[in-house]
């Protein structure tokens, strides 16, 4: 467990010399080439400024991601199915969001790929990998929170679809303000790859760490004012990250206080919408939830302070909550 441990921390440092040293030419490139993001026409104001901001960062938080994982499990010889399963979920995830950024770039606007079609394929990712827990890994309880376990049989299937989903699209939304995904998100996959070392789910702990020591490296150019944006490349990918291990290391429910921010986030979405279509007023001033806190006076730094805070506490109370059942 000492070696595997040396190669979990390892993953993460690795991670991250691998995004810091691969986004100095990207950036130089992207901007060579003009290749910028579109801001969303109403937004707050000051986000008027980033427009042409070099974008696509999530390709090499990608490909660090991939190195270093690949790199250390090889290492450890401890290559699996899981890993493999995981791995091409994250490269299907990552090339749909850089279809979608590369379609917002083409086009010269926010739009990108349609709803529908990123729901789509985000669905199928979901599906191979819930299917692959049910019939392969043979599980089909949920843990309640290390007090006790539900089976769910084949129910599993569609529980860790919508946990994916969510998931993935939390990430998503939470991305829109300078180092808020990226910090949110390494805070997040640390805490989960505790979680997962502590519940002999080695591999998929080298994966989290990984994950969160290329989140951190990217927020070496992603802070305020940001060089570069993580694009929908990154996001989606990470989202899906964060559900996909989440269900492979059977702590679906974990998920919600350990990422926290992203559902907040995305609950402030739907709220929005069904207030609005149901009576036409808006709970917010603007959604994802950053943004009403941006339009109530918080300048933008504040409001990722706050968020991470938030997500800081409530990863270090999940960690306290599981203590006796991770340790």
């Amino acid at each position: 467990m000492i070696i595997s441990f040396s190669f979990t921390v390892f993953a993460g440092l690795l991670a991250f010399a691998f995004t810091v040293v691969g986004l100095d030419p990207f950036i130089k490139y992207l901007k060579t080439n003009y290749i910028g993001q579109y801001i969303r026409e109403d937004g707050p104001q000051e986000h008027h400024s980033k427009k042409g901001t070099p974008t696509m960062g999530g390709v090499i938080i990608l490909i660090a991601i991939i190195l270093s994982t690949v790199f250390v499990l090889l290492l450890e010889k401890s290559f699996n199915m899981t890993v493999v399963i995981v791995i091409a979920s994250l490269i299907i995830l990552g090339l749909l969001g850089f279809a979608d950024d590369y379609s917002k770039v083409i086009k010269k606007h926010n739009k990108g790929i349609t709803g529908w079609t990123k729901l789509l394929i985000q669905f199928l990712v979901a599906l191979v990998v819930t299917g692959y827990v049910y019939y392969f890994l043979d599980r089909s309880s949920v843990s309640i929170y290390g007090l006790t376990e539900v089976n769910l049989g084949l129910l599993i299937i569609p529980f860790g679809i919508i946990v994916i989903l969510g998931s993935s699209n939390g990430i998503n939304l939470t991305d829109g303000l300078d180092g808020l995904a990226s910090l949110t998100s390494a805070v997040s996959f640390l805490t989960l790859a505790i979680f997962l070392y502590n519940t002999n789910n080695i591999e998929l702990a080298i994966v989290s760490i990984a994950i969160s020591g290329s989140c951190l490296g990217f927020l070496v150019y992603n802070h305020h004012p940001a060089k570069i944006f993580m694009g929908d490349a990154g996001s989606l990918m990470l989202g899906g990250a964060f559900g996909i291990l989440g269900v492979l290391g059977g702590l679906e429910l974990w998920l919600i206080p350990i990422g926290i921010i992203f559902v907040v986030e995305c609950l402030s979405v739907i709220i929005q919408v069904i207030s609005f279509k149901s009576t036409g007023k808006r709970v917010f001033k603007m959604t994802p939830l950053h943004h009403h806190f941006e339009l109530c006076g918080d300048n933008e730094t504040t409001v990722v302070k706050k968020f991470v805070l938030v997500q800081v506490i409530a990863c270090i109370l999940s960690v306290i909550a599981g203590y006796k059942w991770l340790f």
